[in-house]
């Protein structure tokens, strides 16, 4: 990896590019794939996904073991102690689901969690299934002397749950085939890095949402994608960027708390939603109010 990459998007197919670079320098990294969805499946609300300059079309045993690849590379490059968020979809195939755990298992990652994106809209609305609104982002991570806890989140960025509800960003504002929200990758660099300087990964940047995010959070990155038509779109989002501080902005703000887990149970009070170990008193209570009453 040579400094020159540094806040810069790289033309190229991804696993080529990422086995150019030196090891162990990556803090955090956000991507979406593409899906192998065959440029032939869609529903009733969108269009077939078609990407300038790559066919989405392969077996699915060549993409699979694509990927594994693929985040095999991000793995070496990535620091220990690094994270990589991988958002991909459960996909059927005649009947047979597909989920993405079959060869996230099969990589060199620790799978820290799986967050459930609660995109709202469904893509295709016919009844063979649920309505399918979900998809998920994978929090990968690499180990410390395989220590596969890791460090803990602060209290404001984990208060935010395993499930993040917040819509795709429109086709009005971005002609990428599957763009996320800018939202979701800001989530993410405020809670790993929080004030911290780091290097920002998208290896499959696309439109650039995880590039402006990083830059608007005064963060490093390197983008990576095979469209010459993506790439330029990406760079005039970047040069644009302050235009999307709102958006930055509004989600920072759900990044607060006021008393955090610990200082809340040093104090005795309410930790949570559900407490198992209620204390009940029930020793001044009036005969016809002889109900239980949790203090």
């Amino acid at each position: 990896m040579m400094k020159r990459h540094i806040n810069e998007i790289i033309k190229g197919d991804a696993l080529t590019v990422l086995k150019t670079f030196n090891s162990d320098f990556i803090d955090v990294g956000v991507t979406s794939p593409p899906y192998n969805k065959q440029e032939k499946h869609k529903g009733w609300l969108v269009k077939n996904v078609k990407y300038d300059s790559y066919k989405d079309i392969k077996s699915e045993e060549e993409y699979e073991e694509e990927q594994i690849n693929v985040l095999n590379e991000i793995f070496r490059i990535t620091k220990e102690g690094g994270s990589f968020f991988y958002n991909h979809k459960t996909r059927w195939e005649k009947g047979t689901m597909i989920h993405p755990m079959k060869w996230l298992l099969k990589t060199k990652w620790t799978i820290r969690q799986e967050i459930i994106w609660d995109r709202m809209i469904a893509a295709n609305i016919r009844g063979w299934r649920f309505w399918q609104v979900d998809e998920r982002i994978y929090w990968l991570y690499k180990p410390i002397r395989n220590n596969k806890i890791g460090k803990e989140l602060e209290s404001k960025n984990a208060l935010l749950t395993s499930i993040w509800r917040f819509s795709p960003e429109s086709g009005q504002k971005n002609t990428h085939p599957a763009p996320f929200p800018i939202t979701l990758p800001v989530r993410i660099i405020t809670s790993i890095l929080n004030d911290n300087d780091g290097i920002v990964l998208d290896p499959y940047c696309g439109s650039g949402t995880t590039l402006v995010a990083a830059k608007l959070l005064n963060k490093k990155f390197i983008g990576i994608d095979i469209s010459e038509e993506y790439i330029q779109h990406a760079k005039q989002r970047l040069q644009n960027a302050s235009f999307e501080k709102k958006a930055i902005q509004e989600e920072l703000q759900k990044h607060i708390v006021q008393k955090t887990f610990k200082q809340r149970k040093q104090n005795g009070e309410f930790t949570g939603r559900h407490r198992n170990n209620y204390k009940i008193n029930v020793a001044n209570t009036k005969p016809q109010d002889k109900q239980l009453k949790l203090v």
